[in-house]
């Protein structure tokens, strides 16, 4: 019979204390080590973006930073790359439309 290992087992990981954050004034759970956008996917939340013409969805897709299309505003600061930004405890992610800068009216 095969043995079953989770990566976190194989590598012998022992993840810290999941801890809260909020996604448009939700909470959710995220863990020690991921990313914004790791934390958003892991609850079910594939699109936090919308685009400046048209409005359409976008989330993740490269997952290294190099696409753009994961920006969002984390902590009241827009076009932050979720892909790269650690989550912390405590942190506000809410959805970014268009540019991110509606209230300063640019």
């Amino acid at each position: 019979m095969a043995r079953r290992h989770s990566p976190a087992d194989l590598v012998g990981a022992s993840p810290g204390a999941a801890f809260e954050i909020t996604f448009d004034g939700r909470p959710l759970t995220a863990l020690p080590g991921q990313s914004v956008a790791a934390a958003l996917w892991a609850a079910g939340i594939l699109a936090w973006r919308s685009t400046r013409v048209g409005g359409r969805p976008r989330g993740a897709f490269c997952g290294i930073g190099q696409c753009y299309d994961c920006l969002a505003t984390i902590n009241s600061r827009p076009n932050r790359r979720a892909c790269l930004v650690p989550a912390r405890p405590g942190d506000a992610i809410t959805t970014q439309e268009g540019h991110g800068h509606a209230d300063l009216g640019v």
